[in-house]
């Protein structure tokens, strides 16, 4: 079956130079498309795909497909920081700087004053770890507060809701319900960090990207085409823990 995927999807007129793959996945029910942080193009199919429909479901998608690579492509090399007094991190928008204090007994990552405090950490990257998990903390707070609503408000309800390291994904929702969302998330205003919980309760109802998964979106947020743009021009620049 994927290989007469293969050769239907073949024959579509991709810009040159694309790289592409079909994955055939049974839990899917339609086909998706990912994007990889790379710009290649991930075609995630149920078992029982019709190459005719598939094909001609992503002929009708390539433009926002091809502008989606080259967003990807044209991307700014990951951040990376020093963990040294004044640097600055994002939290929910707003700017801190960072502040190395000594370590010992009830020292915490934490806010105060403006500032984000830092016990000193053995290595560097000891020092990232303790960042992200401080992240990570304050991301399963502050979407425990608002995911319950937005649930509701779409008709659906998630298994759970967590916060981690997903590498280059923003967000993920898995067949069994549980809505991921990476921990550099919780760097963006407060409305962009809905607009990532929102995109992944919406997978609850359809697990593609399509015109249904948009007008889904839309029915969440009205102004959710703005987010996104929005989202897209500041996600480059969100730390994910790489430290020099």
């Amino acid at each position: 079956m994927s290989t007469s995927i293969r050769q239907a999807i073949a024959g579509l007129p991709f810009p040159e130079g694309w790289h592409w793959r079909v994955e055939v996945r049974p839990r899917r029910r339609t086909l998706g498309i990912e994007v990889t942080a790379e710009g290649e193009v991930v075609f995630a199919v149920p078992t029982d795909a019709d190459p005719v429909a598939v094909a001609s479901a992503v002929r009708s998608r390539l433009p926002r497909l091809a502008a989606e690579v080259h967003r990807r492509r044209a991307r700014p090399a990951e951040p990376v920081k020093e963990l040294v007094g004044g640097s600055s991190f994002a939290y929910l928008g707003r700017r801190y700087r960072l502040r190395p204090v000594p370590d010992g007994p009830g020292a915490r990552v934490r806010l105060i004053a403006g500032w984000l405090e830092l016990p000193a950490p053995a290595t560097p990257g000891a020092g990232a770890e303790a960042l992200a998990r401080w992240y990570e903390d304050r991301g399963r707070g502050w979407l425990a507060s608002r995911a319950p609503a937005v649930a509701l408000r779409l008709g659906v309800q998630p298994a759970e809701v967590a916060v981690q390291d997903l590498g280059h994904r923003w967000g993920a929702c898995t067949p069994g319900g549980v809505i991921r969302v990476h921990w550099a998330v919780m760097q963006l205003p407060a409305s962009l960090v809905e607009f990532v919980l929102v995109h992944e309760l919406c997978h609850l109802k359809d697990s593609g990207h399509g015109r249904e998964f948009r007008r889904q979106m839309s029915l969440a947020l009205s102004d959710f085409e703005q987010r996104e743009t929005w989202f897209e021009k500041e996600e480059p620049f969100l730390w994910r823990g790489a430290i020099r």
